[in-house]
């Protein structure tokens, strides 16, 4: 045998070798971290997480967090934030990063976002690396269809590659929920409804947070604080306390020369069925005002997601402009002018800097308008709404 081969076969047997003993470290520390909590889902994930976290948190359970939203972060048991450290990009492995982070910092609890989306990696991410205490799934929506598609039912299935095993499910969905259901009973776990909690929220429960978090997020978050041990009050309380991820459903009021702005940050609600929702229930509590303005911020290397939320918008309440930011721009137009749009309507904003589209917009606004981001958080979505949360402190200090 030629020394080549032998040093080879020797490579091949240390990386072999390695690959155990990591794996038994894994698993050593995820054994150190009774409560792991894995929650997936279309949308909602990143605010579930955070409000799980918060509640745990609230009731002296030392918890861990990761998210993979907007930001991507580590929440240390004492609510502080560090960015998670990413040097080759964005992978499902570095949830090995959460466990061995919640064992550095001796978390009771870890709750971490699931960051897959190709189903086989969701199912990876759970079995292998995660292997939950607690699933949760917030919704299943049309989206990424192009990974987890083409259908609904598609996307429900891919989901499902996070159900834990022997543990239990907590899920918000509705319309996939019989299916749910059964794969937790295959699976062996106990199936719980979000809306199953002991004490029902009220609209002040809802009112009390600073930002715009949606009910049925909330009552998620509280089901699974009680699978814990946490009583609704006590989470509740840890919950409005806590930090939103930047892309986060907020509003904020600018006073410009006259003009009166109410802009509300709905970037990160990207598939059609939550961005109509948010869309229609910004129209009906800000009627006052004379303008309607949806801001859609196109991404080219999200070509499906542009056109579904084209098609769906035609269907939609009407806005006065359609005022269209990013890369994708013409994606959006041809297919929503494809599906009856006016394309009077449609406004091609070739700027990226804040400041410029802050003026288009003051130009389109008239005396009063409702603003609305929509479509995509990433690039001048997230500095948009920077520029005008900046400008609403400005009036409020004012």
């Amino acid at each position: 045998m030629s020394n080549e081969i032998v040093i080879l076969l020797t490579a091949c047997g240390f990386l072999s070798m390695m690959g155990v003993l990591e794996l038994i470290l894994h698993r050593r520390r995820l054994g150190r971290i009774p409560i792991r909590i894995h929650v997936n889902g279309t949308r909602g994930k990143t605010s579930v997480t955070r409000l799980i976290a918060a509640g745990l948190r609230e009731a002296g359970v030392r918890c861990v967090a990761k998210t993979t939203g907007t930001v991507p972060r580590f929440i240390l048991p004492n609510g502080r934030e560090v960015p998670v450290y990413r040097p080759g990009g964005p992978n499902v492995i570095e949830q090995k990063q959460s466990v061995t982070m919640a064992a550095a910092q001796r978390a009771e609890a870890l709750v971490v976002e699931c960051m897959a989306l190709q189903p086989h990696l969701q199912w990876l991410s759970e079995s292998k690396l995660v292997r939950a205490t607690h699933g949760v799934i917030t919704n299943a929506r049309p989206d990424h269809l192009d990974v987890m598609g083409p259908t609904e039912e598609d996307v429900a299935r891919a989901l499902a590659g996070t159900v834990p095993v022997g543990g239990v499910f907590v899920t918000a969905e509705r319309s996939h929920r019989e299916f749910f259901q059964q794969v937790a009973e295959d699976r062996g776990s106990r199936f719980r409804g979000a809306e199953d909690i002991c004490n029902p929220i009220t609209p002040n429960d809802v009112a009390a947070f600073p930002y715009l978090e949606h009910q049925e997020n909330i009552e998620l978050a509280l089901a699974v604080c009680e699978e814990v041990g946490v009583d609704n009050e006590t989470a509740l309380r840890g919950m409005w306390r806590a930090k939103p991820d930047p892309g986060a459903m907020t509003e904020d009021e600018v006073e410009f020369f006259g003009r009166h702005i109410v802009f509300v940050n709905g970037f990160a609600a990207n598939d059609p069925i939550s961005t109509r929702y948010i869309w229609e229930q910004s129209l009906r509590r800000h009627r006052e005002l004379e303008k309607r303005i949806a801001v859609f911020n196109c991404r080219s290397d999200r070509a499906d997601r542009s056109q579904q939320l084209a098609a769906s918008y035609a269907g939609w309440t009407q806005a006065d402009e359609v005022v269209l930011l990013g890369t994708g721009q013409y994606i959006f137009a041809r297919a929503a002018v494809k599906s009856g749009l006016d394309p009077t309507r449609l406004v091609f904003v070739d700027r990226t800097h804040p400041a410029d589209i802050f003026e288009i917009l003051l130009g389109l606004a008239e005396s009063s308008a409702l603003v609305m981001g929509l479509g995509n958080i990433a690039g001048p979505g997230l500095a948009l709404a920077e520029y005008f949360a900046n400008r609403g402190k400005d009036n409020a200090r004012d």
